[in-house]
């Protein structure tokens, strides 16, 4: 069987600029260097994908619709991908919810899943809304022996939590290695004849296995 789930994380809004912290939907637009860079990223796919997803929020399906009109593939949002809902935090820029998001976030990655934002998501949240979504699509799209990939634009931090736990890569590397702009994480599902064994993660961001830099944080990007 053959084909990559894909994740992509959406091109640059205008809330990555101001460094603010944009997680609830429909969210800020991409900026016209985003509308560049998701042309850029649709225009060097090696082949168009099988599937074309994202997530509700405005900048994954502006991100989408972009790749979708270089690729031809028509785009689809689906529930449950959106980024990590900060609650209190949102909107704010300042280096106080920087670093309180980073804090709780970064104990996700340790395995203290059930630590809440305030007023916002836990990390069992965000893995309980967005796993059964890839599953799904794992079960539709990926074991049919179809060639093709299947994309998945979402969001930087919630798609770091998620390859951590599909693709068994571990902290420091989790937490330090952020993803660009329609930087992607890529995992590749593995068959024992038709039984599902499990997922293997075959890039994060410019990373191939073995996965285990520790690059310091990027502070003007906290999202990932």
């Amino acid at each position: 069987m053959s084909g990559r789930l894909v994740l992509v994380r959406h091109g640059e809004t205008e809330g990555n600029v101001a460094k603010i912290l944009d997680t609830r939907v429909p969210g800020r637009p991409l900026t016209e260097r985003g509308v560049a860079q998701a042309k850029a990223f649709g225009a060097a796919l090696a082949a168009p994908p099988r599937k074309l997803f994202s997530s509700q929020a405005l900048r994954a399906r502006q991100t989408a619709q972009h790749i979708e009109s270089v690729t031809g593939v028509p785009a689809q949002a689906l529930d449950g991908l959106s980024e990590v809902f900060v609650g209190e935090l949102e909107g704010s820029n300042a280096d106080a919810a920087h670093e309180l998001f980073q804090t709780i976030y970064k104990s996700w990655h340790l395995g203290e899943l059930d630590r809440r934002l305030p007023g916002g998501e836990t990390g069992r949240d965000v893995l309980d809304r967005y796993l059964p979504v890839l599953e799904e699509l794992r079960r539709t799209q990926l074991s049919s022996g179809e060639d093709g990939d299947v994309l998945v634009v979402s969001h930087g931090a919630a798609m770091r939590l998620v390859g951590m736990t599909l693709g068994g890569v571990t902290p420091p590397f989790t937490t330090n290695n952020h993803l660009d702009n329609t930087e992607t994480i890529e995992l590749l599902p593995r068959y024992a004849g038709t039984e599902f064994l499990g997922w293997e993660c075959t890039r994060w961001g410019r990373f191939t296995p073995p996965f285990g830099g520790e690059a310091a944080p990027d502070a003007d990007n906290p999202m990932g």
